[in-house]
């Protein structure tokens, strides 16, 4: 009878314990997903990079002189255009031929190279931080020193000087590299949201309030989680071969 009313209790327990432990699974299936979409990548990946970088002071800059809402127009939409032109030539990795490559993922091996390099870079760089802000202020007298000449007070002339000195403070930039490398090895179209919309978040707070947001900006931490968000992803790309 004891025998009987424990196995009974145990069934009891286990039909209690199943759903909730499908559903645990479920949800870390889910999470680990969305941890891996091309979307949530580039959107974090670009948001830290872009940071208290050259391209957030020029819009906090611009927006401090003229309208905030035509100076995140012409900086968003530069940097939804060269996210773009970035996708693209990482979809030029992504089209290499097997036949010349000998069936070697080429696209993939470039993107785990470039997430590593950027990884440990950026980590050491975070180490060598001696004096807190001293790097951010240096992106700041660039977009200052690029702006001296600069002499526009609204209008379409804004959007388009603001969308020019965009451009070319990103050609080059790490954020740049980092969406052609993600493009390469990841769904084109969700590196493409991503990186725009991170790109649109930090161009928002730099809009917004650049200058105040700058202050309370650590480079090592950034640093730290650029260089972690990168290893990470080469971790996951890598994985991915296997």
């Amino acid at each position: 009878m004891t025998t009987a009313l424990a196995v009974g209790a145990a069934a009891a327990a286990g039909t209690l314990l199943l759903p909730g432990s499908a559903e645990a699974a479920t949800m870390v299936a889910t999470a680990s997903n969305i941890a891996d979409s091309a979307f949530v990548q580039a959107s974090s990946l670009i948001f830290v990079s872009e940071l208290g970088d050259k391209t957030f002071f020029i819009a906090a800059l611009l927006a401090a002189r003229a309208s905030r809402l035509l100076t995140f127009a012409g900086c968003a939409g530069a940097l939804a255009f060269m996210t773009a032109i970035s996708v693209v030539i990482g979809q030029v990795f992504h089209a290499v031929p097997t036949s010349l490559t000998r069936g070697l993922p080429i696209d993939d091996y470039v993107a785990i190279v470039s997430f590593l390099y950027f990884g440990v870079k950026s980590l050491i760089d975070a180490a060598a931080v001696e004096v807190e802000g001293e790097g951010i202020a240096e992106e700041r007298a660039d977009a200052v020193e690029t702006l001296e000449n600069v002499d526009v007070t609204g209008g379409w002339p804004l959007v388009v000087e603001a969308c020019t000195l965009t451009i070319a403070a990103e050609i080059g930039d790490r954020s740049q590299l980092a969406t052609i490398a993600l493009a390469a090895a990841a769904n084109p179209f969700g590196v493409f949201l991503g990186g725009t919309a991170g790109h649109c978040l930090a161009t928002g707070m730099a809009v917004l309030g650049g200058s105040f947001i700058s202050k309370y900006l650590s480079e090592r931490v950034i640093g730290i989680i650029g260089g972690v968000l990168f290893l990470g992803f080469a971790a996951t790309t890598a994985v991915g071969l296997f």
